[in-house]
């Protein structure tokens, strides 16, 4: 029985990747429980024993050998003792076998319950390990379920050999995106918690970090450094505004990131439900930044205000809607991109 339970113990390892010493410590704690609940008595004169090298499991009472018994919990007979080591004489510590077959069902259901709740423990400490490691990158879930009532989609994730559910709340949904049950989606993970039960993942569609987190996966001159996302301003499901950056005087940012024909752009708005991308030059200058982040629309001039934080844009007439925006979109996606506050008037009033 001993030799199978080793064996036992070294298939948890292998298959769930718990440690053995773990396991080994977890068992100690549960056949101590389940002693200590007979013998409430005894405490810490009490030693476990786990020999893998001889496959043996023993558990023993320290107890003191003495010519007549005053505390059975700390003493033994010196007569019984001798029955147990020939060699003891009063004042010796003796170590008296305790047979595990005798503990009790409520005991032995203790030691159980013991070992169970070690193994979810240690399985949680696994999860929360490997996804902790994967904060803020993208990773692919399969829809496991839709709550009608609350829109809340039930995401089952993975991330090397391990897999949880993750919760993605309705106002991280992506409002015009349909999902149904058994669809594959990429996520991206805000922030991992440890909770009481278990590891906590909170997932995103709406987060800017999954925009970034593509564009590096489809674009090599982003992935390897040389093409930069400086900032990014996103109204999830609707419109995107992208800053980019060459370290390359030789390399086109935006080109870098729109591909031949499209095809790197076109990838990243069909994963995004039709979302529009507009990706533009970043420029250390204000003024230039600015002008550009509210394309598509074309600007005369843009003056700086003295505070640092914000400033004037002069547009042509027939392109005021334009840089505004439906809703005031464009212009409320450039202020994001840039940082500053953009007051927009049409040449005419200049």
């Amino acid at each position: 029985m001993n030799a199978e339970f080793f064996s036992a113990i070294e298939d948890i390892e292998k298959e769930k990747g718990i440690p053995k010493e773990y396991m080994y410590d977890k068992i100690r704690q549960a056949m101590m429980a389940a002693f200590r609940r007979d013998n409430p008595e005894c405490a810490d004169n009490v030693e476990i024993l786990l020999d893998e090298s001889r496959k043996r499991i023993e558990m023993h009472v320290n107890k003191i050998a003495v010519e007549e018994v005053e505390d059975s919990a700390l003493e033994i007979q010196i007569d019984a003792a001798k029955k147990i080591s020939k060699r003891a004489k009063i004042g010796d510590t003796v170590k008296v076998p305790v047979e595990t077959k005798k503990f009790g069902r409520i005991a032995a259901q203790a030691a159980k319950q013991v070992i169970i709740q070690g193994i979810r423990e240690a399985e949680r400490g696994l999860v929360y390990e490997e996804f902790t490691s994967k904060e803020h990158e993208i990773l692919t879930g399969v829809v496991s379920r839709i709550e009608p009532r609350t829109g809340s989609v039930s995401i089952r994730i993975s991330s090397n050999s391990e897999y949880t559910e993750a919760m993605l709340a309705p106002n991280e949904r992506i409002k015009t995106e349909v999902l149904t049950e058994g669809d594959r989606i990429k996520v991206y993970v805000v922030e991992v918690r440890n909770s009481t039960k278990g590891p906590q993942v909170l997932i995103s569609r709406t987060h800017p970090g999954l925009v970034k987190r593509l564009f590096e996966l489809e674009v090599p001159e982003i992935f390897d450094g040389t093409v930069e996302i400086k900032s990014i301003a996103r109204e999830a499901g609707s419109r995107t505004k992208m800053a980019v950056w060459s370290n390359d005087a030789d390399i086109d940012p935006i080109g870098s990131c729109v591909g031949p024909k499209g095809a790197r752009v076109a990838e990243i708005v069909d994963e995004l439900g039709g979302e529009k991308i507009d990706i533009i030059k970043y420029s250390e200058i204000p003024e230039e930044y600015i002008a550009a982040a509210l394309a598509p629309s074309e600007v005369v001039s843009v003056t700086m205000f003295e505070d640092g934080k914000s400033c004037r844009v002069i547009v042509p007439d027939s392109q005021l809607s334009l840089a505004i925006g439906k809703e005031g979109q464009n212009a409320r996606l450039a202020a994001k991109l840039t940082g500053f506050k953009i007051d927009i008037k049409p040449e005419s009033e200049a």
